[in-house]
């Protein structure tokens, strides 16, 4: 489960929120665990192993999971084992059926891709194609989704992961077993640059992020419910790897995020701003925290136009706080008077968010 978490949080939002299909590969022991909760069921494909000489006792045992997770809306692919007489009661749950030319004869594959055209609805994939005249044949037997060397070679993708500290992410068990109230777990995610990226994105990836964006962590857990939460802090608290400090970008990431905080609360703006506020200074800096660029943060978190365009463009409200926050930062006076001028916010507020923030963000 958390290989599939980590191939769907290197897809783009795009990808994630429009019709590509991911398949993962799964065991039959990872299809009862609750940690599928976490997968989008219309953009992942489930790929069911066969049950080898056992297959005639268990098909009927594992019915029911498999019922249950197409009933729930994932789709199910197969090898070509689940054409075979053992495995009938499966066979109407195959969205897609992946035939292998790397162990099957011609003729055992026009047999198969004709019986099952005949006997399911399911799409087939012809898959380890290495020749033309493999291509030929399954392009003539009406096949259209194909998978070989001879079309491309798998490309590698080079996963960066972050992970929380172990102290955040064992917190953040405790909080969700004792049923803590939303608030108090989303001020604990927001104290944790890494927990808020990791957060925000599982939000993308179950397929439960508004088409506009989330308007604030807060809202990304209201939208993903304490269950949904507490099997993935339950996953991270289980694969976590590396050191138990917090990086200095991350830090930085939630200094950032508090700063632009505190200061829009001090205007005694809506709630709403100075949520978005919060997610333009800590996404302005999970670039350096992650090592890429902060537009394609802003995409893989699917962010509001709002919050993109304040941390990419630096315009309106948002991104003038932003600009602000960057003068403090960098200790340049002139600016720093310029923007607080414009903003209408006094020395002694920006001293006394600095001093909050610093505090949050654990630099005290």
């Amino acid at each position: 489960m958390m290989l599939a978490l980590t191939a769907l949080s290197h897809a783009g939002a795009d990808e994630l929120m429009g019709e590509t299909l991911i398949f993962v590969n799964c065991t039959h022991e990872s299809l009862v665990e609750g940690h599928l909760a976490l997968l989008d069921p219309k953009k992942v494909v489930l790929e069911i192993p066969p049950l080898g000489h056992t297959a005639a006792e268990e098909v009927k045992t594992r019915l029911p999971i498999l019922q249950t997770l197409h009933e729930r809306g994932f789709q199910l692919a197969f090898s070509q084992t689940v054409l075979e007489s053992a495995y009938s009661a499966w066979l109407p749950l195959a969205n897609f059926i992946k035939l292998d030319l790397s162990v099957l004869l011609a003729d055992q594959v026009t047999v198969l891709a004709k019986y099952a055209m005949r006997e399911t609805n399911a799409q087939l994939i012809a898959e380890k194609i290495e020749t033309a005249s493999q291509l030929e044949l399954l392009s003539s037997l009406g096949v259209r989704l194909f998978q070989g060397y001879w079309l491309s070679r798998p490309q590698l993708v080079e996963a960066k992961l972050v992970f929380p500290s172990k102290h955040s992410i064992d917190h953040l068990v405790q909080m969700l077993r004792n049923e803590a109230a939303t608030p108090d777990v989303t001020s604990w995610v927001k104290q944790d640059a890494v927990l808020t990226f990791n957060l925000l994105r599982l939000l993308v990836t179950s397929g439960v992020c508004p088409s506009e964006g989330p308007l604030s962590v807060d809202h990304a857990i209201s939208l993903l419910g304490h269950e949904r939460v507490g099997y993935w802090a339950e996953l991270l608290q289980t694969f976590r790897v590396g050191s138990d400090e917090i990086p200095t970008p991350a830090k930085t990431a939630v200094l950032y995020g508090r700063y632009m905080e505190l200061l829009a609360t001090a205007q005694q703006l809506p709630t709403t701003v100075s949520d978005q506020a919060f997610l333009v200074g800590v996404i302005s800096q999970m670039g350096d925290m992650l090592d890429i660029s902060t537009a394609t943060v802003a995409n893989l978190l699917h962010m509001p136009e709002s919050v993109r365009d304040a941390v990419l463009q630096q315009s309106g409200y948002l991104g003038a706080l932003l600009s602000l926050t960057n003068a403090s930062e960098l200790g340049e006076d002139s600016d720093l008077l310029n923007s607080a001028s414009t903003l209408r916010l006094t020395l002694k507020q920006l001293h006394e968010a600095r001093h909050q923030a610093m505090a949050w963000a654990r630099f005290e």
